[in-house]
C-alpha cells in the first residue's frame, strides 16, 4: 500500500460497524453489547455454537443490529475472509476487534508442535490477517478505522504452562506496534487493551478456582469484569483516543504495577538507613 494520510472520521456516527472476533467468549461478547448499546452494527464471529446464536439473539432483542459470522481463526482461509464476509453482511466494518484467544496450560516438556501452532495460529497469525484485510478495505475505501486487539499481561511475564500462550500474547503486542506504523498514514489508528484476569467462565478456556484466585491477586482487591475490558475497547476505538496509535493500555488492576502480596522486607530501619553515625553504628 502507498502511505497517504487520511484525517481522523468523524465523532463516532450512529450506524458504524463493528466487526468482533471471538465474540463468544466473555469479553467479545460484552466488547459487541458494548458497541451495540451505542447504535454500531455488530458482526460477531466465533466458532459455530449456541453460545454465538444466543448473543446475537440478545442483541437483536434489545433493538441492535447485530449478525453472527462462524469462522474458524485457526483456518487461514477463514481468517483471511472474514473482512469481506462482514462487508458482505453489513458493509465494511469501522471497527475491528481482534479478541479470538486460545490458552490450554501445557508446560514446554509436554508441549508438540500442533499445540503450540495452534495457539500461535489463533492467537497472532488470525489477528495479522484479519487486520490486513481490514487495512486493504478501509484504504480501497479512503476511509479511516480502528483495530483494537485483546493482549494480555502474559505478554509481560512468564507462567508455568502458559510458554506459547505467553509468547503468542507478546507477539500480538508487536504486530499491534507493527500495523500502527504501516496503517497509520492511511488513517488507521491500531491499540490493544491488556486485561489481567477477567472472570469470564470460559468454557473454551476454563481456569480452576485455585488458579483464579492465584491470578486476581491485585491492588485494587478484585478480578475484572468483561464491561471493564469493553468500555476500555470502545473508549480506545472512539474520538477521545484520536491521537492515541501504536499504544497497549494496561487495564489489570494494578497487577501489573506491583505486588500487594509481600511482607515488608525488615520492620525496623536499621542504623545506616536511619542515618545513624558510622562509629555508633560498628561499635
Amino acid at each position: 500500500m502507498t502511505p497517504r494520510t487520511v484525517p481522523p472520521g468523524p465523532p463516532r456516527p450512529p450506524g458504524r460497524h463493528v466487526l468482533v472476533t471471538g465474540a463468544s467468549g466473555g469479553i467479545g461478547a460484552a466488547v459487541c453489547a458494548a458497541f451495540a448499546q451505542e447504535g454500531c452494527a455488530v458482526t460477531a464471529s466465533d466458532l459455530p455454537s449456541g453460545a454465538l446464536s444466543a448473543l446475537v439473539e440478545r442483541l437483536a432483542g434489545a433493538g441492535a443490529s447485530a449478525r453472527a459470522l462462524a469462522a474458524d481463526l485457526a483456518d487461514p482461509q477463514a481468517a483471511g475472509a472474514l473482512v469481506d464476509r462482514a462487508s458482505e453482511l453489513a458493509g465494511p466494518p469501522d471497527v475491528l476487534v481482534n479478541a479470538a484467544g486460545i490458552y490450554p496450560a501445557t508446560p514446554l516438556t509436554e508441549m508438540t508442535a500442533d499445540i503450540w501452532d495452534r495457539v500461535m495460529n489463533v492467537n497472532v497469525r488470525a489477528a495479522m490477517l484479519t487486520s490486513a484485510a481490514f487495512a486493504r478495505v478501509l484504504t480501497a475505501a479512503g476511509v479511516a478505522g480502528n483495530i483494537v486487539n485483546i493482549t494480555s499481561g502474559a505478554a509481560l511475564r512468564a507462567r508455568y504452562g502458559a510458554a506459547h500462550y505467553s509468547a503468542s500474547k507478546a507477539a500480538l503486542e508487536m504486530l499491534t506496534r507493527s500495523c500502527a506504523v504501516e496503517f497509520g498514514p492511511h488513517g488507521i489508528r491500531v491499540n490493544a487493551v491488556s486485561p489481567g484476569f477477567v472472570t469470564v467462565d470460559s468454557a473454551v478456556n476454563p481456569v480452576t478456582d485455585a488458579y483464579a484466585a492465584a491470578v486476581s491477586v491485585n491492588p485494587l482487591g478484585r478480578p475484572g469484569e468483561p464491561d471493564d475490558i469493553a468500555r476500555a475497547v470502545r473508549w480506545v476505538a472512539g474520538p477521545e483516543a484520536s491521537w492515541m496509535t501504536g499504544s497497549v493500555v494496561r487495564l489489570d488492576g494494578g497487577a501489573s504495577a506491583g505486588t500487594t502480596t509481600l511482607p515488608r522486607h525488615w520492620p525496623e530501619l536499621s542504623g545506616t538507613q536511619a542515618g545513624t553515625p558510622h562509629e555508633e553504628v560498628t561499635r
